[in-house]
C-alpha cells in the first residue's frame, strides 16, 4: 500500500474535519454524509449508507469469487466538552472525539484508496464506516439490517488506539481481549408518607442501599480469568431532596462487566434477580432495564495470526498481551458473524487517556492503521 504525500495531506485535513463536527451515537448523520462523499470521489463498486442507522459501507469486488472481509470503523463522538488547545478543536459545545474515532474513520478511508487503486483478486472486502459504537447498539443494528444478509463477512478485522502504548507499537492476543459489559437500572416504586409517619408508607430507601451492596459482591473483580465479574455502582437516586416526606421512588444504576458471554449472562440473572427479591421483601413495584449492552471481544486465532502477519510485513512493532482488557468494544458483537480480529495501535506512552477532555488521535496512525488492514485483508483476497 503507497500513499503519496498529497494523500496523507488529505486524509490528515479530513481527520481535522471530523474532529471539529464531532456527533454522539446515532446522531452521526452529518459525519456520515462527509464519509459517503469522500468514498464517492475515491470510488468504489458500491457504497450503502444508511446501514444499522446511520452506517456507510464500501464494497470493493475481486475478480474471482472467493471469501469477504470487512474492516470496521466507527463514526460516533463522546458528550465530553473538548478542553485541549488544538487548532482543530471541536466547535460543538459538549460533543467531541475523544475516543479517537474520527482517526479511525480517517484511517479507513486509506483503506479504500488503497482497494480503488487495486481491488481483490478474489472475493469481497467491504469496508464498514460504524454507527454508534459508544453506547453499544451500532453494532448490532448493522447485523439487524436487512442490507447486511448480503454483505456478511468472512472476517472482519478492526483496530483501536491505545493511549499508554509506544506510538505506532501494536497489542494484540488470541481469545478474550475485552469485556463483555452491560448498563443494568432498577427503578423502584412504593408508597409516599409524613416523614414523622413513615411506617404509613413504603420506602424504596433500605431496600436500595441493600441492594448495591450485593450488587457490589456479585462481582468483585478479581483475576482475569473465565469468572471475572465486576460490578462498577454508577448511580443510586432515592426521592426527593425534602425533609418532610419519606420516598416512594428511588432507583440505582451499575455497569455489569465479565470477560466470558457465559458469566455476563449469569451476572444479568443474579443482578435481575437480586432487585426483584428487595422489591419483593419491601412490597415495591420494580423495573429493570438494560443499556450499552457490549458483547465481549473474542479473537480467533487464525484472524489474529493474519493479524500478526500483517504487523510483520508492515514493520510495526508489536507484543503480546497477557492480560485482556476491562473495557468494552462493539466489534465483538461480528464475531457471532465472521472470524474475527481486534488490535490496539499505540498512541503514545504519555498521550492523554481516551475520553479525557483533551484527547486528539495522533495523525501518524492514519497510515499504520491502514496498512495493516490492507495488508490483513490482502492475505485473504489478493
Amino acid at each position: 500500500m503507497n500513499l503519496t504525500n498529497s494523500d496523507i495531506v488529505e486524509l490528515t485535513a479530513f481527520r481535522h474535519e471530523l474532529h471539529r463536527h464531532p456527533e454522539t451515537s446515532r446522531e452521526e448523520a452529518g459525519t456520515a454524509r462527509r464519509v459517503a462523499a469522500r468514498l464517492d470521489r475515491i470510488g468504489a463498486d458500491e457504497i450503502v449508507t444508511g446501514l444499522g442507522g446511520h452506517g456507510v459501507a464500501a464494497i470493493y469486488n475481486g475478480v474471482d469469487t472467493g471469501p469477504t472481509v470487512l474492516l470496521r470503523a466507527e463514526l460516533d463522538g463522546l458528550p465530553i466538552e473538548e478542553t485541549g488547545e488544538v487548532p482543530h478543536r471541536s466547535t460543538v459545545p459538549g460533543k467531541s472525539h475523544m475516543c479517537g474515532h474520527d482517526g479511525h474513520t480517517t484511517s479507513l478511508l486509506a483503506c479504500a484508496l488503497a482497494f480503488s487503486r487495486q481491488r481483490p483478486q478474489r472475493g469481497r472486502v467491504i469496508l464498514l464506516f460504524q454507527p454508534a459504537e459508544e453506547d453499544g447498539s451500532g453494532a448490532a443494528a448493522v447485523i439487524a439490517d436487512p442490507e447486511f444478509a448480503r454483505l456478511q463477512p468472512d472476517y472482519a478485522f478492526s483496530w483501536h488506539n491505545m493511549p499508554g502504548v509506544p506510538l505506532g507499537a501494536a497489542v494484540l492476543r488470541d481469545g478474550p481481549m475485552m469485556c463483555a459489559s452491560v448498563g443494568f437500572r432498577a427503578e423502584f416504586t412504593g408508597r409516599t408518607a409524613h416523614a414523622s409517619q413513615p411506617e404509613t408508607g413504603v420506602s424504596p430507601a433500605l431496600p436500595i442501599a441493600g441492594l448495591m451492596q450485593e450488587l457490589a459482591a456479585l462481582g468483585p473483580g478479581g483475576a482475569m480469568d473465565d469468572d471475572f465479574a465486576l460490578v462498577t455502582l454508577t448511580h443510586a437516586r432515592v426521592g426527593e431532596p425534602t425533609y418532610g416526606v419519606a420516598p416512594a421512588k428511588g432507583a440505582v444504576q451499575a455497569t455489569l462487566r465479565a470477560l466470558m458471554p457465559g458469566r455476563i449472562d449469569r451476572l444479568k440473572a443474579e443482578a435481575e434477580a437480586a432487585a426483584r427479591a428487595g422489591a419483593e421483601a419491601a412490597a415495591l413495584a420494580v423495573d429493570i432495564q438494560w443499556h450499552d449492552d457490549f458483547a465481549a471481544t473474542l479473537n480467533d486465532p487464525d484472524a489474529t495470526a493474519i493479524m500478526r502477519q500483517s504487523f510483520e510485513a508492515c514493520g510495526i512493532p508489536f507484543e503480546e498481551l497477557d492480560v485482556p482488557y476491562r473495557a468494552s468494544e462493539d466489534f465483538g458483537r461480528f464475531g457471532s458473524t465472521a472470524r474475527m480480529a481486534m488490535a490496539f495501535l499505540g498512541a503514545g506512552a504519555d498521550s492523554p487517556a481516551l475520553h479525557n477532555s483533551d484527547y486528539d488521535f495522533p495523525d501518524d496512525l492514519i497510515a499504520t492503521g491502514a496498512r495493516m488492514l490492507v495488508h490483513a485483508a490482502r492475505q485473504i483476497v489478493g
